[in-house]
């Protein structure tokens, strides 16, 4: 497992765990990622700020900052 951050753009991605504390979660599951969603990295921007993540699961996009980010934990899925 590694953190979305660490990932590469446009691999798809399962989210298996997300780290930190009760407002995290609840916040990540309203804007609509749960755990074993699949997931896509859009952009990550070189300089900071947020990145935009699309939701393969909803077909939805949303922009999390980088410090949530560190702390959804994924895996690469293989797509065969």
């Amino acid at each position: 497992m590694i953190d979305l951050m660490s990932a590469s753009r446009g691999a798809c991605l399962r989210i298996k765990e997300i780290a930190g504390g009760h407002g995290i979660r609840r916040r990540l599951m309203a804007l609509g990622l749960h755990k074993n969603d699949l997931v896509e990295l859009d952009s990550k921007s070189i300089l900071g700020g947020p990145i935009l993540i699309h939701n393969l699961t909803s077909d939805t996009s949303v922009a999390v900052g980088r410090g949530i980010a560190r702390n959804i934990l994924v895996e690469i899925v293989d797509e065969e």
